[in-house]
């Protein structure tokens, strides 16, 4: 945390004493009130039927002024982290020229004067001057400027990877593009907004607590109110300046003073993640999710199936299938491909490079690749490809062919025979590899209560496969996109919050339709504006991260909320006996905190009161440590910490303070 940024927030902290902003506090807007009270009350005594000023009174004003200047100290410093970002973001605007498709013609104009539905073209070098579509040409794309990847991605016309953004920049080939968005109406311009929190609204948890504790000041209110009466009675005199410290003692100042500061600094932890949440109602909905819905590839299995094992059929070595698989596989490039190649490596198998030979290319008719070396062909293939093949060629097909292959099935890889020109030999197992550390963390989810279910393409048995590896709640085999939408909507009945993540245009009504919708930057225009959040890195496993910083700001909002209520208790039986003793020497077992008198027993608990927000700072704005565990454990704990805590934490504070008021 540098110094520029504390500096700016003690001026703005200045700043919001503005009572229009004070106002949309309503607990710190009371305490605001107060002090214009004791400020007037102690400039013009006459109006407000007060004493004249001495120290006591003076030093209570300071005391409340510096109890709103630290409340406004935490909220200025939560935003002003998020206005830092917004600033660095700022940069990468800079004025473009775009080149503009008129009549066939390029035009060069201001990017500031486009507008949606323009068609510009951008070449190699170039910025890209606006959000868009692309409708021709494939390129690379730079995007570190808004996401912080260096490795340039490929984007193309139609598909799931047709969209651009403003600011990053062509580092291949041409692109041309359809304006989707105005001036300031872009990625980058929504991302600015965000993170400096022009946009951000109370969440519906937030108002709901502003009331409790608008409530809980009330009664407070109606508690002090109580006493003057009955101070009365007992011929007891209390100053208005002591009715007025013991009250803003009494209501819950700590959370008011920093509920602000812990909703901001959430949203500012997503966005530290590379995550932009357009509210922070998502953020929160995060917190409450009870079921995770994810996809199979690229989410739970690294999308890109490995060799795992050979099978040589009868009469076969073990030796000439791995020879004949890497053969096959010389000349293929993909991750498959290489992943055999790599097996037999490891395997201690060596191939002979063939010097003379012709590519054959997997296609969609002959569902088949391999290598033509001096008209002897290797290749390797579907199973019904690679029989149907052999039956052409009358190859023999072995008997225990098909009851391999089936083994590969259901133990959820996938099978590719083997061939040559004479024979076939065995079978490939290639295996989607399932992330390493998943199997923990889904058992850490369903230690907190939720359930993930996984969605796939693949067969059943493939699919049953993988969920029990993976350790998963649940599958979704054969899945197609209208089968995610109606799972969100039958879990949704019976109450539950869902999570999932997408890319594809047909993952859109799902998005919009799940509580949390992880769209990945990488993906359609659509299903980003479906979403609710925009994950800057494309990293579907980065939804359970997410689940978790949602928890963590539900669980520091509740830990705070219970300091504070709990502090506001003790208080109150701290301060009484204190206050009432020289009229009342019988309660002296009561003052179980010996407080020297009533005055420095009022000014020791206003002065913990206002200390207290700014040594809870780095909590609201860092969040509760989390650790994944069950609902009533995290309940016990924060009970033990913050609810215990909260009442032994004053008395200490106050005597320590009032020991050192009386040293003076």
């Amino acid at each position: 945390m540098n110094h520029d940024l504390i500096k700016s927030a003690i001026w703005q902290s200045i700043v919001k004493l503005n009572p229009m902003k004070m106002i949309k506090n309503p607990v710190m807007f009371v305490v605001w009130m107060t002090f214009l009270v004791t400020l007037l009350g102690g400039l013009f005594p006459s109006i407000f039927s007060m004493q004249p000023a001495d120290s006591y009174h003076w030093l209570i004003a300071f005391i409340l002024f510096m109890t709103l200047l630290f409340a406004n100290f935490a909220e200025s410093l939560a935003e002003g982290r998020g206005k830092a970002e917004a600033n660095a973001l700022r940069t990468k605007k800079k004025e473009m020229i775009a080149r503009v498709i008129k009549d066939d013609k390029e035009v060069m104009v201001a990017a500031t004067a486009l507008h949606k539905g323009d068609i510009v073209r951008v070449k190699q070098g170039e910025t890209i001057p606006c959000d868009g579509e692309i409708i021709k040409g494939i390129a690379m794309v730079d995007e570190s400027a808004i996401t912080g990847e260096s490795a340039p991605v490929a984007k193309e016309s139609g598909g799931d990877f047709s969209s651009v953004i403003g600011g990053t920049v062509v580092v291949s080939d041409q692109l041309t593009i359809k304006v989707t968005a105005s001036t300031g109406e872009s990625f980058l311009d929504k991302m600015i907004a965000l993170v400096e929190g022009a946009s951000r609204q109370k969440t519906p948890n937030e108002l709901a607590l502003s009331t409790l504790l608008t409530s809980l000041t009330i009664i407070f209110l109606m508690v002090i109110l109580t006493l003057v009466p009955f101070a009365h009675q007992l011929h007891i005199e209390l100053s208005t300046m002591s009715l007025i410290a013991l009250f803003v003692c009494l209501i819950p100042t700590t959370i008011g003073g920093l509920l602000s500061a812990i909703g901001i600094a959430g949203m500012d932890r997503v966005t530290r993640f590379n995550v932009i949440a357009k509210s922070g109602k998502a953020v929160e909905a995060c917190g409450d999710v009870d079921m995770m819905i994810l996809d199979k590839t690229g989410t739970i299995t690294f999308g890109n199936r490995m060799a795992h094992a050979l099978y040589p059929v009868q009469g076969v070595t073990e030796e000439a299938l791995t020879r004949e698989a890497m053969l096959s596989s010389y000349d293929d490039d993909t991750p498959e491909g290489r992943s055999i190649v790599t097996f037999g490596e490891t395997q201690g198998y060596h191939m002979t490079p063939p010097e003379d030979y012709t590519a054959i290319p997997f296609t969609a008719e002959t569902r088949m690749s391999g290598i033509d070396e001096n008209g002897q062909r290797h290749l390797k293939g579907a199973v019904d490809a690679v029989i149907k093949r052999a039956k052409k060629m009358n190859i023999p097909v072995p008997d225990d062919l098909l009851p391999l292959t089936d083994e590969v099935a259901h133990q959820g890889g996938t099978p590719l025979v083997v061939m040559d020109n004479m024979r076939i030999y065995g079978v490939i197992y290639l295996k989607d590899i399932v992330k390493p550390g998943l199997p923990e963390r889904f058992t850490l989810l369903r230690k907190m209560g939720i359930e993930t279910v996984m969605c796939t393409g693949d067969n059943p048995l493939t699919a049953a496969s993988i969920a029990q590896e993976a350790g998963v709640d649940r599958f979704i085999a054969e899945c197609k996109p209208e089968d995610k939408t109606r799972v969100i909507r039958e879990a949704q009945a019976k109450g539950k919050i869902i999570a999932m993540t997408g890319d594809g245009t047909n993952d859109a009504p799902a998005l919009a339709l799940a509580n949390v919708g992880v769209a990945m930057n990488s993906g359609t225009i659509a299903a980003k504006e479906a979403s609710n959040m925009i994950d800057l890195d494309s990293d579907p496993t980065k939804l359970i991260e997410i689940v978790e910083i949602g928890k963590q700001l539900l669980i520091t909002r509740g830990a705070l909320t219970t300091f504070s209520i709990a502090n506001d208790i003790a208080k109150y039986f701290a301060i009484i006996p204190a206050l009432f003793l020289p009229w009342m020497p019988r309660i002296q077992m009561l003052n179980m905190m010996h407080l020297q008198t009533s005055h420095s027993a009022i000014l020791s608990a206003l002065i913990f009161n206002a200390l207290i927000i700014p040594l809870l700072i780095p909590i609201a704005l860092k969040g509760v440590r989390f650790k994944p565990t069950t609902q009533s454990r995290l309940l016990l704990n924060n009970t033990l910490i913050f609810g215990l805590g909260g009442v032994v934490t004053p008395f200490i504070g106050i005597k320590c303070i009032d020991v050192l008021i009386n040293l003076f």
